[in-house]
């Protein structure tokens, strides 16, 4: 297997004013010097991009987004562009995640708007996929995720791919404690991996970082990482708190 060096990626979703974001990231980057061996990044609240920026500049930790609308500019009231947030110092965005589906009626159609904006703008797109429970249940996992993939990466080659990150998380194991069995985990990687090679062929599978979400916690991101298809994690509330955070980014140390 080709080595793909893991990214674990904190989503801080609707949490901390820039002052607190600020903190934060001060004492995650103090942290992240500890090891070149994970890459980090951390997705505060709009709000926050610019002063965190500049905290993580010339640090081993990334800056990201939590979303965007696919112009750069335009009568858009509430929304911003991916050029905002590459100005603002964004290196990635999160894409098509959970929580945007189901509140904010996010299709597979408007993803894939997004992932060409994101690309178009040099940012990295952190593509999210996943079931609900009902699904799962229903044994509809692997169908619900080609769906999500093959139309949110229609229309693209694998030239334009190439920086794409995917994130599968599991709607029933976000913010509920639950999370995938490493086993259950790795099967759906393997899966995903393997669709994008039909789809794009295997130098873009192989290359592909694929990371899992839903409850990530100090105490399983170990045993999650030591799956061959699992290169990192994207982390929700567990991100929220420094030293938390800083443990599952550390897990190899």
């Amino acid at each position: 297997m080709d080595f793909r060096k893991p990214l674990i990626a904190g989503n801080w979703k609707m949490f901390k004013t820039p002052a607190e974001a600020v903190e934060t990231a001060k004492q995650i980057v103090a942290l992240a010097s500890a090891t070149t061996d994970v890459d980090v990044m951390i997705a505060p609240p709009f709000t926050a991009l610019t002063p965190v920026a500049e905290v993580v500049k010339n640090s081993h930790v990334s800056l990201g987004a939590q979303n965007l609308f696919w112009e750069n500019e335009g009568a858009y009231t509430g929304e911003i562009s991916p050029s905002m947030l590459k100005a603002s110092g964004c290196d990635y965005v999160i894409i098509g995640h959970s929580e945007r589906r189901q509140h904010f009626g996010e299709t597979d159609e408007n993803i894939n708007k997004k992932i060409r904006a994101a690309i178009k703008n040099d940012l990295i797109p952190v593509v999210c996929v996943g079931e609900t429970e009902s699904e799962r249940e229903s044994e509809e996992t692997f169908s619900v995720l080609d769906k999500q993939v093959r139309t949110g990466l229609e229309g693209f080659g694998p030239n334009d791919l190439e920086t794409l990150v995917m994130a599968y998380e599991p709607v029933w194991a976000i913010g509920t404690g639950k999370t995938a069995t490493t086993n259950q985990a790795q099967e759906v990687h393997q899966f995903l991996r393997a669709l994008i090679g039909k789809s794009f062929g295997n130098v873009l599978a192989k290359s592909l970082i694929i990371l899992y979400g839903g409850s990530v916690k100090p105490n399983n991101v170990k045993e999650l990482m030591g799956m061959p298809d699992v290169d990192g994690a994207l982390v929700g509330g567990a991100s929220l708190d420094p030293e938390t955070f800083g443990k599952i980014f550390l897990f190899q140390n």
